[in-house]
């Protein structure tokens, strides 16, 4: 239970209590500022409290986007302000500092004094959070005619009009804006009014989404059917448990973890369905469902980069970024620009549509050919954005890139030689130079060669040496990229170069494995926990040392036992990856991390 400290005069006819309690708050009336101090005092310090002055007149969504949601140590209204444990003693500094005039007027005003006090300070717990209210009314009143005026204007917005248009989030693709979310809203009210949580609906979708693989895997026309529907209704319900955390502000850290891990387990599941299906037909094309993996997998990792090298950027100013705003400004270059990077909403229903009519085989041509020109368009943006930019990288930015990179010990040995070769630049250079090598000589030789061996240390030294220098140059976020796709790509060349059956399912779980810990590595990250730990990085060999791994397997072993060799690495890293990983995300939940979780539509 939350408490809330009402001050000043109660009004006759107020629902503000009453709208409170709905909230979920234990409601105490404070009869001067002193009194308001000591109610203060005695809640309970791990409870979150809030200070609400008794004239107010607003909307009861604007309370709840003030006053309940999880992501924010402080927030406030004007007439409202809230504390999480994390920030009661910056409230109580601040409730002192401003009662300490004493009289009526002051006890009045205390809600917005105090958040006023709170954003005065420096320190991270005093950030006071001000939720957009767009059309809400979050006012206070101090006259009868004001009073009256703020009451009309709560009366001509319909509030559970807004929340619902709010659970929908700002920037979404059209497939998912006009084919999705006019009703998947709906759905999540639903569930609101039933008690279900977020987490519940993304397990739902997760399910759905195994489900069809399992429908693609008989290979029959009318599986092929099924599981399109079903992965439409799974991405329905993938939408849905979004809005619920929006509409209800029910966000998590457990949560916003298991909503983008369990996106990419789904879809890629859904791959491994295709070609298991496929494989039922006599048709191999676990080639193509691999190769989409990597394709996907690699374009993730360019976006993740980009924006993790340039969002705290100082001077961050690009005419190309420019020109991108201005086009923003055109209606239908908006709709068009989204469609061309091909979000999840139109790659899901291409995929759904084109199982259902056509062949697994089909299905993953177009789909990487969609993927690969829209990895063109967005990457091709991004490299002359970067080029344009006038921008000074943090500190953080360059470690962040760092830690994408997952270069292990066998790397790091070389990139302890910093002070006699730090001529060796640019970095991206030596990243590309490594991985092209690496995977092009595995393309140009049989199966077995100890050239490819060679062509791993030497990917080795170039992915040490690429980070002798923080990556701070314009385009050192493509270093992380080109490790992905140099990785991946040897795994799947040397295991089609293999030609038994069972090495590309094998990389394919492989892969996956691997994936897993550079997404889990990306989402720590993005919630400002940092990095997994150095010993995970060490224990699964980082990036070079796994891909010196296969290639000496595909050396040494004949292709049968290749193919074990690549099975049992497969399960030795999803073992360790995902025990580390749901220990780590668990425990962040239950120690409060703030929840990473995209923002709806302005109110």
């Amino acid at each position: 239970m939350s408490t809330a400290i009402l001050t000043g005069q109660p009004v006759p006819g107020s629902p503000l209590e009453g709208d409170l309690r709905s909230l979920g708050f234990d409601v105490r009336g404070a009869s001067d500022a002193a009194d308001a101090e000591t109610l203060l005092a005695a809640v309970p310090g791990d409870q979150r409290v809030a200070v609400v002055d008794a004239r107010f007149v607003g909307h009861v969504h604007a309370l709840r986007l003030a006053l309940t949601d999880p992501r924010f140590a402080a927030s406030a209204v004007p007439g409202a302000v809230t504390a999480k444990p994390e920030a009661r003693t910056a409230l109580t500094r601040a409730l002192r500092a401003s009662a300490s005039t004493g009289g009526v007027l002051t006890l009045d005003a205390l809600p917005d004094s105090i958040a006023a006090a709170m954003e005065a300070e420096t320190s991270e717990d005093t950030v006071v959070h001000r939720p957009e209210l767009g059309t809400l009314v979050a006012t206070v009143p101090t006259d009868p005619q004001t009073r009256n005026e703020a009451r009309q204007a709560v009366a001509a917005v319909d509030d559970e009009a807004v929340r619902l248009r709010t659970a929908v989030k700002s920037r979404d693709g059209f497939f998912t804006t006009y084919a999705i979310s006019p009703y998947s809203r709906y759905l999540a009210r639903w569930c609101a009014r039933r008690g279900l949580t977020p987490n519940q609906v993304t397990t739902a979708s997760l399910l759905t989404a195994l489900i069809a693989a399992g429908c693609a895997a008989t290979g029959t026309r009318g599986g092929f059917v099924a599981a399109g529907l079903l992965l439409i209704l799974s991405f329905v319900l993938d939408c849905t448990d979004g809005q619920l955390a929006r509409y209800s502000l029910r966000y998590s850290t457990l949560g916003a973890w298991l909503d983008a891990t369990f996106d990419r387990a789904k879809e890629y599941a859904y791959y491994a369905g295709l070609a298991l299906g496929a494989a039922r037909g006599g048709d191999d094309v676990w080639a193509l469902a691999l190769g989409a993996m990597v394709l996907q997998t690699c374009r993730h990792v360019v976006d993740f980069s980009f924006n993790e090298a340039n969002h705290d950027a100082t001077a961050n100013t690009s005419p190309t970024a420019a020109l991108s705003d201005k086009l923003d400004s055109v209606g239908w270059t908006v709709w068009v620009r989204r469609m061309i990077v091909l979000p999840i909403g139109e790659r899901w229903a291409m995929i759904a549509v084109l199982t259902a009519v056509t062949t697994p085989r089909l299905t993953l041509v177009v789909l990487l050919i969609g993927c690969a020109l829209a990895a063109c368009y967005t990457t091709a943006g991004r490299v002359l954005r970067s080029l344009t930019r006038k921008a000074t990288r943090t500190d953080r930015a360059a470690t962040a890139l760092a830690d994408l990179a997952d270069n292990g010990p066998l790397a790091s040995a070389f990139a302890a030689l910093r002070p006699r070769v730090t001529w060796l630049r640019p970095a991206p250079v030596l990243a590309f130079l490594g991985g092209a090598g690496l995977v092009g000589t595995a393309l140009a030789n049989p199966y077995g060669s100890p050239v490819v061996v060679a062509a791993a240390a030497l990917y080795i030294a170039l992915s040490g040496l690429a980070l002798i220098m923080p990556l701070k140059a314009p385009l050192d976020w493509l270093v992380p990229p080109f490790f992905r796709a140099a990785e991946y790509g040897t795994v799947l060349v040397l295991a089609a170069k293999a030609e038994v059956n069972g090495a590309l399912p094998a990389a394919f779980g492989l892969v996956a494995a691997v994936a897993y810990h550079h997404y889990d590595t990306v989402y720590r990250i993005k919630g400002g926990t940092g990095a997994p730990p150095a010993w995970l990085v060490r224990a699964i060999g980082g990036q070079e040392g796994r891909a010196l791994v296969v290639a000496l397997a595909a050396a040494l072993l004949s292709p049968a036992d290749f193919t074990v060799a690549l099975t049992a690495l497969a399960v030795a890293v999803a073992l360790v990856v995902l025990v580390e990983s749901i220990r780590f995300w668990v425990a962040a939940e239950k120690k409060g991390a703030p929840a990473v979780h995209d923002e709806g539509e302005p109110a």
